[in-house]
């Protein structure tokens, strides 16, 4: 079945140009397009959406509403998955999107909508349940950290499968494109959770957004 979704962004002009791109993709039903965040939530709960593609700068004042709206809607309607769209790099969004929890969660850049393929993959991703973070914020909160702290002991191999993991790659992905074994791979990533005293996880995702949670917890320059 087609994964249902709705859109909300302010701009009419990017409304209407992300809406056409959507509709042309198989397994994509767009059922609603919003412009605020009340209307956004309504939405949601009149048309019971797989998940929901918005821009975090909504009115009334542009700042966050995309955000409290996100976790307003994973609280009231927890099968339905977020992928939140950000113009610029915002760490302490990312931050605050995930503090609440993760599952069902995304952060990406808006220059994402122009890759259909990768943001029909994050669609799909948060609502299995999974969380997607794009590369460029995931290299922004691991950078942020690398001046002190556990990621201090880990190679520099290891931070690149970090990075692939917390932007919601699987294993085979990060394999290929990294130009490495499956096996290489699941070595890497049994290091990282020892080195940062994670306990493994069966899940791939799970385990990744423990990482970013546990960041979180062990403090940041904000």
């Amino acid at each position: 079945m087609a994964l249902r979704v709705v859109f909300a962004d302010d701009n009419y002009l990017v409304r209407e140009g992300v809406s056409a791109l959507l509709a042309e993709v198989d397994g994509i039903d767009l059922v609603d397009t919003a412009a605020d965040p009340h209307s956004l939530i309504k939405s949601v709960a009149q048309n019971s959406p797989d998940a929901v593609l918005t821009d975090i700068r909504m009115p009334p004042t542009h700042t966050n509403e995309g955000i409290e709206a996100a976790k307003r809607i994973r609280a009231e309607h927890p099968g339905v998955g977020v992928v939140v769209l950000s113009q610029y790099v915002e760490e302490d969004y990312a931050f605050e999107l995930l503090a609440d929890g993760v599952a069902g969660m995304g952060y990406l850049l808006k220059e994402r909508v122009a890759d259909l393929d990768e943001l029909v993959r994050a669609l799909h991703e948060v609502a299995r349940g999974g969380s997607v973070l794009d590369p460029k914020v995931v290299e922004a909160l691991l950078a942020r950290r690398a001046s002190n702290g556990p990621l201090l002991g880990l190679t520099e191999r290891e931070r690149e499968v970090l990075q692939e993991m917390a932007a919601g790659r699987n294993n085979a992905t990060i394999a290929k494109k990294l130009f490495m074994s499956d096996r290489a791979v699941e070595k890497h990533i049994r290091s990282v959770f020892q080195k940062l005293g994670l306990v493994d996880e069966h899940e791939v995702n799970r385990r990744v957004m423990a990482v970013l949670a546990y960041l979180e917890a062990s403090g940041s320059s904000r």
